[in-house]
């Protein structure tokens, strides 16, 4: 097996078609044909279909591409990270975190990455955080934001801060006063709209129902993505239970109301994680430490709302 085999491999499998794949390696489509070929043998399984719309991996081949990604990645970051022993950090960092944590730190991250590692290529990408482990876990991601509901000891993970829960629902027209609080029991009574497990807060919340003796929640749609479950709560369709960076901009505006958890209080943890399996870059450890020192100006500022760091 040959690097520029994988480099073929993941190639094909991007664009989904051998003519454009060989442009993009600049090599012949019967040279990249027949070095598939021979990877295919050495593996004795099939790794795409051909289609007359071009490509598809097989269920070896989508198993095959995430280690192919890892291994042609690990293999940059190596280069990259001997390299800035004599010189300025550079490489790429590809960073993943969740929907509901973008809000409050991709936009300062990448403005921070840019000033102060100009060299360094920070590709962030959202996701589900059940989407996000496994791509951890083969190498596809450097870095992961994840929450620390007890599942975390398969990665090196640093918590960085604590987000407070909050019922967050339409406002009713006309509606007069708001309650100060409401407690966890009432809350998960009333009709939620929740992530689907595992993904987000969702373990964290059936996790706390279980511990108090009060049953699951009362979930009337399983809604994963910010922008869909934010349509679904001004149209009314129920509340959910979340921080308010994900949704600051319409409780700012009145469109939305959040209102503390209490009786017990509910909270998340977030955590920097990496694998541990797999060494990490030079660059990919500047970002991680340039990520927990700016998490600490985020709060400080009040940028990042209902948030406390975590000292280390």
């Amino acid at each position: 097996m040959e690097f520029r085999q994988l480099r073929y491999f993941v190639a094909i499998a991007e664009h989904g078609a051998f003519s454009k794949a060989a442009e993009k390696v600049f090599v012949a489509q019967s040279a990249l044909s027949h070095q598939l070929a021979l990877l295919e043998d050495e593996l004795g399984v099939r790794l795409l279909h051909r289609t007359r719309r071009g490509v598809e991996l097989t269920d070896p081949g989508r198993i095959f591409l995430a280690h192919a990604t890892s291994i042609l990645r690990q293999a940059e970051d190596a280069k990259s990270s001997v390299l800035s022993l004599a010189g300025e950090l550079s490489g790429k960092v590809v960073f993943g975190m969740p929907h509901s944590v973008s809000n409050a730190l991709a936009l300062p991250l990448l403005q921070a990455v840019r000033q102060q590692y100009p060299k360094i290529e920070l590709e962030l990408t959202e996701e589900l955080t059940g989407n996000l482990v496994p791509q951890l876990r083969t190498g596809q991601l450097n870095l992961a934001i994840l929450f620390d509901d007890g599942g975390l000891a398969e990665f090196a993970h640093t918590r960085i801060v604590t987000e407070r829960l909050c019922l967050i629902g339409k406002v009713a027209p006309m509606q007069r006063g708001t309650a100060k609080s409401i407690s966890l029991k009432k809350a998960l009574a009333l009709p939620l709209i929740l992530p689907a497990d595992p993904h987000g807060v969702r373990p964290i919340i059936d996790a706390a129902a279980r511990r108090e003796g009060y049953g699951l929640p009362n979930v009337v749609a399983d809604i994963s993505s910010i922008s869909i479950l934010r349509t679904s709560l001004l149209a009314g369709l129920g509340q959910t239970l979340l921080p308010v960076m994900p949704l600051q901009q319409d409780i700012a505006a009145g469109l939305l109301r959040a209102t503390p958890i209490t009786s017990p209080p509910l909270s998340r943890v977030v955590a920097i994680c990496t694998s541990k399996h797999i060494p990490v870059s030079s660059a990919a450890a500047a970002v991680s430490t340039l990520t927990i020192e700016l998490v600490k100006t985020l709060c400080r500022d009040g940028d990042w709302l209902d948030a406390t760091p975590i000292a280390p």
